[in-house]
């Protein structure tokens, strides 16, 4: 790609349309900085794949000019993709002390990353990476030190704002100061490139404290075990529970090693050293039930968590009984809320109360760690840019973001896509071009291009059935024994149904084996692959997968 050197360049190349694998480039005088490096969950849609990873191949090509990859936070849309990308970048890394600990304990698990360099910033101090020169800004949001950037080029000042909001009580952090942001953007503002999740909702987001006052009003009213399952990142979270079950004499125990992974990270950095130690789940079954408080991963209702085996029974030493309390700290990431509704419809069904901030009355249990309406228009109002692009979150999320900044009277707004190439010309700003994104996925052995034909085989199995045939034939090409036919997913086993396919499809492969006589295999192979999937089609109206082979004795 040529990029007219004399101007900056901005590309989201993922998390613009989507709540994942956030992945954005900065272009100024041949060098390229990134900006964050997140996974997504896979789902259902991708058999077999556990995670999504942003595909590096486009920035790949610059890493000789690469100066730098910038994490702004430890949530894993941001840094969860950082051990398994870095391999094919081996750029310097820098991010926050408390996203660096997270970062080195992703790491032990990648003997590729051994070499990779962490480079601690914090707010208020500058970073020169050639043409880029940032500055650090301390922002609020639901992960501990998290960083807004300014990106300072000879063209103007970027503000690249992460994921934040303006609580003005936060849990453990200081509150955000506009002062701070006032300073940084007082010789003008090029362009701002702002999170949209909550720019279809009026107001502020509401403080941490209110949560903490919401879990200690519930608390009271528990008889029994009290279970509560949040995003494993949300110290802040992590200390108002604990802080909570402390005013009404619970002790607390954590489940899920990314939640205690986390924990970990936290203490090592001096935080969460106010509250009572947690107890090891082994002593769970110990404890009297109106005496605990487990907090546990597996919000989104991941089947591999901490909660959802909980809800299964599969959990060893943990059983929860007719009455217990299970309260979803959290909200439903678009994408997870069928997942997330089994879970809580599975507690639902066995007697045990299910406390969420849809049913929860005055009584907050979670508040978003992203900004609204009224925080939206705060920092426009301190940054006054030149240009505004709103990034992180769905197309929905993002038009209103730009609504916004145009009622803001920002005098250019630019509403872009995944892998738009955005000019950050100040006399003529404009998207110049576009680059194909792809996604990889993380299976439990190896990373695989979610294009392959492999993975779309595997999906089609998944949904559609196969239909295996064998068979010899003779120089004439007559059958000389029956041909061996595995049919699966399509009719049960043993049963009269598939007795009866299996003559059919029989008669089909006779019939068409009358007029096929001095043709190579191949051509007999896929003829006869055509005519049962015709047959199967015709008779389960969709078009299940068929595969032939056929050898000459």
């Amino acid at each position: 790609m040529k990029l007219d050197p004399n101007h900056v360049h901005f590309i989201p190349y993922k998390g613009s349309e989507e709540f994942a694998c956030n992945f954005n480039f900065y272009a100024y005088k041949g060098k390229w900085l990134i900006m964050d490096c997140g996974m997504g969950i896979a789902g259902k849609h991708y058999p077999m794949v556990d995670l999504l990873l942003p595909d590096p191949s486009f920035i790949e090509q610059y890493k000789d000019n690469l100066v730098g990859l910038v994490v702004t936070h430890a949530h894993e849309d941001h840094i969860g993709a950082v051990p398994h990308l870095w391999p094919r970048l081996k750029c310097p890394v820098y991010c926050s002390p408390f996203t660096a600990e997270v970062l080195r304990r992703k790491i032990k698990e990648f003997p590729a990353c051994k070499k990779m360099k962490i480079t601690e910033v914090r707010a208020g101090k500058e970073l020169d990476l050639d043409p880029f020169h940032l500055n650090f800004i301390d922002i609020t949001h639901s992960v501990l030190e998290n960083l807004s950037t300014a990106i300072k080029t000879d063209q103007g000042t970027i503000l690249h704002t992460g994921d934040w909001n303006l609580d003005p009580n936060p849990a453990i952090s200081p509150p955000t100061q506009a002062q701070d942001f006032k300073d940084m953007c007082e010789e003008g503002v090029l362009a701002y490139i702002g999170d949209s999740t909550n720019a279809q909702k009026s107001g502020s987001v509401p403080s941490e404290s209110e949560v903490k006052k919401g879990l200690i009003e519930i608390f009271k009213h528990q008889k029994n075990r009290i279970v509560i399952t949040g995003f494993s990142s949300n110290v802040g979270r992590i200390h108002s529970i604990a802080k909570a079950a402390e005013s009404v004499g619970r002790r607390v125990i954590v489940m899920g090693r990314s939640m205690q992974n986390m924990i970990g990270a936290a203490k090592k950095c001096g935080y969460l050293n106010d509250i009572e130690e947690f107890l090891s789940d082994k002593q769970f079954k110990n404890l009297p039930r109106d005496n605990v408080v487990l907090i546990t991963t597996g919000s989104q209702g991941e089947p591999r968590a901490a909660l959802s085996r909980i809800a299964q029974g599969q959990f060893k030493g943990v059983k929860l009984e007719k009455g217990d309390t299970v309260i979803f700290s959290s909200w439903k990431i678009p994408g997870n809320e069928k997942e997330i509704n089994a879970l809580q419809n599975t507690f639902v069904a066995n007697g045990l109360n299910v406390i969420t901030n849809e049913n929860c009355g005055e009584n907050l249990v979670h508040v978003s760690g992203h900004p609204r309406q009224g925080e939206l228009r705060s920092m426009l109002a301190w940054s006054k840019p030149h240009i505004a692009i709103p990034v992180h979150g769905e197309r929905i999320m993002i038009e209103a973001h730009a609504d916004l900044a145009q009622e803001c009277g920002v005098p250019h707004v630019i509403a872009p896509q995944n892998g738009s190439v955005i000019c950050l010309d100040p006399k003529n700003p404009r998207i110049i071009d576009h680059i194909e994104t792809k996604f990889l996925g993380v299976e439990p052995n190896r990373i695989i291009n979610l294009e392959s034909t492999a993975l779309s085989a595997r999906r089609k199995l998944q949904f559609s059935g196969v239909a295996f045939i064998s068979m010899v034939l003779d120089k004439k090409s007559k059958l000389t024994d029956d041909p061996q036919i595995d049919l699966i997913g399509l009719e049960d086993r043993g049963s009269s149904a598939e007795e009866s396919l299996l003559i059919e499809i029989y008669g089909e492969i006779e019939s068409a084996l009358l007029d096929i006589e001095g043709k190579d295999l191949d051509e007999i192979e896929e003829k006869l692959r055509i005519i049962i999937r015709r047959f199967l089609t015709h008779r389960y109206g969709f078009k299940p997968n068929v595969v032939v082979h056929v050898y000459q004795g």
